[in-house]
């Protein structure tokens, strides 16, 4: 399996904890459940650096996709940390990450 397929599987099965780790849950259990919160961004950071991974080519073959602003985000919760709160975890699981995984079920049928 090349590099880029590879790191899109990463991304398309973290994308998918993520939903799986939030099941059942609202914003304001997520916002005092520490262990899902810790669950849920370690595979946000995995999307990001999977996302860092695919090659420049692939990326600018998919510009609908918001590569850049998927990487910042590992950024932010590597490096500003503290930064985040459950609201915009909350955002990321609602919003994001749904439309992520509705973008590369689009580029792979087969991941359905």
């Amino acid at each position: 399996m090349n590099r880029d397929k590879s790191s899109l599987l990463d991304i398309f099965n973290a994308a998918n904890r993520v939903l799986q780790f939030a099941k059942g849950m609202d914003k304001s259990v997520l916002a005092t459940n520490e262990e899902k919160q810790s669950a849920i961004l370690y595979q946000i950071i995995i999307i990001g650096e999977a996302t860092k991974r695919l090659s420049p080519e692939f990326r600018s073959q998919y510009p609908e996709i918001p590569w850049k602003d998927i990487a910042g985000m590992r950024d932010i919760l590597v490096h500003q940390y503290d930064k985040i709160n459950a609201t915009t975890l909350w955002d990321v699981v609602e919003k994001d990450i749904p439309e992520l995984l509705e973008l590369l079920n689009c580029l792979f049928p087969d991941f359905r």
